[in-house]
């Protein structure tokens, strides 16, 4: 493995790696058994979550059998309409489908190896400023992310975008040693892909990244600019080659850009995946609260009932790391790369904290995924720094504060669900006020025991977030919008589904389904793409998701779906409808599930209404 590559290997391919002393024996252990303890929490028992996010699930069974619908992240191997997302993160699972076969393994799997990957980019990002204490911590922080749990085990495009920043931030971390342009070009690519995974939220990390480099890099200010100019060039053109090819493919040719209103995946990008995130002005958009919006936005968001659990663990402690390493850096000389660091990992922090705090769009707990490497990261870095630096009283003290805030931190999530392991709460509150007002005296301990000192206070300050986490792990998860935490899963239910929910079809109607379905382009339609996902999982055929994700898409048309019928493309239709739309949007689905009612003769098979188009 590259990460544990040996230190003469490190001198001749990295000239600034001999100005790092040499890792004590310790290290590679250490670094193995991290990474296998992370592979081992994300891949345990995998298989309990079934499809997990059936609505990508299904795109990976299509992309199983179309290459078309591979590359444009179709949610039928029939090409009708496309997920309402970039697909890199399908690309990866469909090509594993297509190794593996396709079933809950192989969708599930690479998301956890992403886990483990992104795992070791963070120790080597952090080692690499701040030693390899510092990047074990980290690495162990990000592993124990109760959010981080949640979505290495799912399929979401979540785990590939994570992978991909914190690759970002390694390479800028590598471009600062040396003002490397290479370096940074790699990460401008880094970001890129990341957009492919998840749009413009990859793009909230690159502030930090400029920033840092335009402050820290050795080498003059024209310099810089020009540097971060060509990594900007790279960032758009691994992030646009893709539109481009979709916007220069005839439309009548390729799948409908779910989530758009135009058939644009610029639109999709920029409006419903983009601004509209923020500003809440996301056409199509049905949910959140009655009013607008989803949820109260402000400062304390991310410590909501729903958010906390997933990532509020050690965030007050990560906002004390930030501000305490940029105080004591101060004096630092400009290209300072401990201080350099903390404005990477910062800047990712803040930015994204701030955007998720007060954006007005749809918004769900598991984006908060995207703070744990730069959690993790700040954490590691001030630390162990303040810990080193344990003999200053201002380190000590404000080591001491960030231990007992956790602590307490801690205690108040751990409140909220009293009915699970309710002593937790309570020894970590008391054992982290103990350990830091120990830690506040540290320096006059004798060496053993400090290091007992310094090993209580990390199980006490990871003791939490870790709980949280191994409960997220053990914890099947299915659905839309899956939660971390004990006994939050969603259960894929049988029956009806639904705008979030997926439902597999009885033995009877899947059989139906199946039935002559080599006959058809669609074996069947329906009303939203997860009640289509569910009946397509069920039977294997492709069935035609009318109206996008929410239903609202204008795709197809009542008149496009009405030649579909008269030239015998589709076999049946599949409920009554799912009549959830907002004040935004197409009315197509209602209007096709409407003719359909009006035309054809209902019948009701397990407990579906069916209609029969070929009659």
């Amino acid at each position: 493995m590259t990460l544990l590559a040996s230190r003469d290997e490190a001198d001749r391919t990295d000239p600034s790696a001999r100005d790092r002393p040499a890792d004590p024996r310790w290290v590679r252990p250490s670094v193995a058994a991290l990474l296998l303890a992370t592979a081992l929490l994300y891949l345990w028992n995998l298989g309990e979550s079934g499809w997990a996010n059936a609505f990508y699930s299904a795109a990976v069974q299509a992309g199983s059998l179309s290459w078309k619908a591979l590359f444009f992240g179709s949610s039928d191997a029939a090409n009708a309409i496309t997920v309402d997302k970039t697909p890199a993160a399908l690309w990866v699972m469909s090509l594993s489908a297509r190794l593996f076969g396709v079933g809950a393994w192989s969708v599930l799997v690479p998301q956890a190896l992403m886990g483990v990957g992104s795992v070791a980019l963070l120790f080597a990002a952090v080692r690499r400023t701040s030693g390899p204490a510092a990047g074990l911590l980290a690495g162990a922080v990000l592993a124990l992310t109760p959010a981080a749990a949640l979505m290495f085990r799912f399929n979401n495009p979540d785990a590939l975008l994570v992978l991909l920043l914190t690759a970002g931030a390694y390479c800028v971390v590598r471009a600062l040693e040396n003002a490397s342009p290479r370096w940074l070009a790699f990460a401008g690519v880094a970001v890129g892909f990341g957009f492919l995974a998840k749009m413009l939220q990859a793009f909230l990390v690159l502030p930090a990244f400029g920033l840092a480099y335009l402050i820290a890099a050795p080498t003059t200010v024209g310099r810089r600019l020009l540097h971060l100019l060509g990594a900007l060039i790279c960032t758009l053109l691994s992030a646009g080659w893709y539109l481009a090819v979709v916007a220069l493919w005839p439309a009548a040719d390729r799948p409908y850009i779910g989530g758009s209103q135009e058939n644009s995946l610029w639109e999709l990008a920029f409006g419903y995946n983009g601004f509209g995130r923020i500003t809440g002005d996301e056409v199509g958009s049905v949910g959140g609260n009655p009013n607008g919006g989803w949820g109260g936005t402000g400062w304390d968001r991310l410590f909501g009932s729903e958010m906390a659990g997933g990532i509020a663990w050690l965030l007050p402690a990560a906002v004390v790391a930030l501000a305490a390493g940029l105080w004591f850096t101060r004096r630092a000389p400009r290209t300072d790369r401990g201080r350099a660091a903390l404005i990477v990992w910062g800047g990712w922090f803040l930015t994204t904290a701030l955007v998720f705090s007060y954006m007005s769009g749809i918004i769900h707990a598991y984006y908060t995924i995207a703070l744990a490497p730069a959690i993790a990261a700040l954490i590691g870095i001030a630390g162990t720094r303040l810990w080193r630096a344990r003999g200053n009283p201002a380190a000590a003290g404000t080591l001491s504060a960030g231990i007992g805030l956790t602590a307490l931190t801690a205690y108040l999530l751990l409140s909220r669900r009293s009915d699970w392991l309710p002593g937790l709460s309570i020894a970590i509150l008391v054992t982290g006020l103990l350990c830091a007002f120990l830690v506040f005296f540290a320096s006059r301990l004798p060496g053993v025991a400090r290091r007992l000192l310094a090993t209580g206070t990390l199980v006490t300050v990871l003791a939490g977030t870790g709980a949280y986490t191994v409960a997220t792990a053990a914890t099947p998860h299915s659905g839309a919008l899956p939660s971390a935490g004990p006994d939050m899963g969603r259960g894929m239910r049988m029956g009806g589904g639904g705008l979030l929910g997926t439902s597999l079809p009885g033995e009877e109607l899947a059989a139906l389904i199946r039935q002559d379905s080599a006959k058809y382009t669609w074996a069947a339609a329906t009303v939203g793409s997860n009640n289509a996902a569910g009946y397509q999982l069920g039977s294997g055929a492709p069935v035609m998701a009318v109206g996008g994700f929410n239903g609202t898409d204008p795709a197809p048309t009542l008149e496009r779906f009405q030649e579909y019928v008269r030239n015998g493309q589709i076999h049946y239709f599949l409920g009554e409808g799912m009549m959830m739309r907002g004040d935004s949007g197409s009315d197509a689905a209602e209007r096709i599930a409407a003719w359909v009612a009006d035309t054809f003769t209902p019948t009701t098979v397990d407990g579906i209404t069916v209609y029969d188009l070929s009659r």
